[in-house]
């Protein structure tokens, strides 16, 4: 018979703990399953199914051209407004989805948390893949649109394109880590989520141009608007599709790429305060759920 020796307390690790989004990409299995779950439920027993992914923000868009592009003459006073309009609007709604959608994935998913040890950072990433994963057909349809109007983007500008769409991801999960955390013992936080959401499209230059703003706001306010990550996002997507189609009559917001570098320190910076917050709270999950 042959005797083991026996395991030291280092050999063991705490039981329900797991080494934050570094477990999400040990466990990338769990991580399709659950993307895969959410993508087929999502319009499950829906007549139109994924076709309401392109309604939504077709209305959406529809909606904002009549009342700022037509009632308001923006339409007159931007050159090509509506790709300036509809590339804001794509771009400000898959951070909205990610961000909502994480913000509850935690309750949402109370009872396989309750039952089972998984990592909890799966749900809040899950969702933001899954607002990705929807985001996809309407920058195809946007990429269409400004290829038929002449498009022909700089590598620099499609460099902006990447980039803009790491900003919103990785803020969105960071948020939507730290207010999941926190909406699992407070349920206000999900209303304060929809109070930050209702505004976040006129934060920044998603429906108006920037230069409006800046004619507006003095220099410091202005230079507070320009340090939202949404807003360097949005100017880093409007410089990558809208301006290459503007043929040079178009204009950007100096400073961009300062303001992108700054909008990637951010956003990497909310992640990580999301994840100390969310690895401070998932003790309590099973409790509170």
């Amino acid at each position: 018979m042959t005797i083991t020796a026996p395991q030291t307390a280092s050999a063991f690790a705490e039981p329900g703990r797991g080494s934050g989004l570094a477990d999400v990409f040990r466990r990338r299995y769990l991580l399709s399953l659950l993307v895969h779950k959410e993508v087929r439920v999502r319009y499950r027993g829906s007549v139109l199914g994924w076709i309401w992914s392109y309604v939504k923000p077709a209305a959406q868009f529809a909606v904002f051209f009549v009342a700022l592009g037509v009632f308001l003459q923006l339409n007159k006073a931007q050159v090509n407004y509506p790709i300036y309009l509809f590339s804001g609007i794509v771009l400000i709604n898959v951070f909205t989805e990610a961000f909502s959608n994480g913000t509850k994935s935690l309750v949402d998913n109370g009872a396989l948390i309750k039952k089972i040890y998984l990592p909890r950072e799966l749900f809040p990433v899950s969702s933001t893949i899954v607002a990705f994963v929807n985001f996809v057909p309407q920058v195809i349809i946007l990429l269409v649109v400004c290829v038929i109007l002449g498009w022909y983007p700089t590598p620099l500008q499609v460099l902006g394109i990447f980039v803009a769409i790491f900003i919103v991801l990785i803020l969105a999960t960071g948020l939507g880590m730290l207010f999941g955390a926190t909406n699992v013992s407070f349920r206000d936080a999900q209303n304060f989520v929809d109070l930050i959401l209702m505004v976040v499209a006129w934060a920044s230059p998603v429906l108006y141009p920037a230069e409006q703003v800046q004619a507006v706001l003095p220099n410091w306010a202005y230079f507070i608007y320009e340090l939202n990550p949404i807003t360097a996002a949005v100017n880093l997507f409007h410089a990558g599709f809208w301006y290459p189609t503007t043929h040079g009559q178009g204009q950007l917001p100096g400073n961009l790429w300062l303001f992108a570098g700054i909008a990637v320190v951010v956003s990497i910076v909310v992640l990580v305060l999301g994840q100390l917050v969310f690895r401070r709270l998932e003790g309590r999950f099973a409790q509170d759920l």
